[in-house]
């Protein structure tokens, strides 16, 4: 019973982000300087990014549960808040600001952190941490977005 509780612990807050960064982005996706952007030619459709952020948070947010239920640290506790704030802030500087080299470093600050769960608590986690690879592989794939359009404008 406690894994379920903590799953929908994460399942609100890692929603919350994704309802945050939304509202941050101010539509950012869809505004004239966004589609008018030299977009890398592997750029999904638009619809892709809701559909993928969607599984990968509920994703996330049971690799966190059983993490937590794990081990219940301050550490980890830290840097889910970091992940949260570099997740959230994201979209604000790229889509809402067009700071898009400030928003690479975001991105790779945030690949890394998500990289170092992935690696760091494999041992404690075994088979769960695979459920922090698409969490990582869509972050290698939007780190790659965002590079090509800081080179191609």
């Amino acid at each position: 019973m406690k894994i379920l509780k903590l799953i929908a612990i994460f399942l609100i807050i890692n929603f919350g982000a994704l309802a945050i960064g939304s509202w941050l982005m101010d539509n950012g996706p869809t505004s004239d300087w966004y589609t008018n952007l030299n977009q890398a030619p592997w750029t999904p459709p638009g619809w892709v990014f809701g559909a993928a952020w969607s599984f990968i948070m509920v994703c996330f947010s049971i690799y966190m549960a059983y993490l937590y239920a794990e081990v219940p640290t301050t550490k980890i506790k830290t840097l889910f808040i970091i992940q949260f704030v570099l997740n959230v802030s994201w979209n604000y500087i790229f889509f809402n600001q067009h700071l898009v080299s400030l928003g690479l470093l975001v991105i790779v600050l945030l690949t890394i952190l998500v990289a170092g769960f992935l690696f760091t608590f494999n041992k404690q986690l075994k088979l769960k941490s695979i459920l922090i690879l698409p969490y990582f592989v869509w972050l290698c794939i939007a780190t790659s977005l965002n590079v090509y359009i800081l080179f191609n404008n």
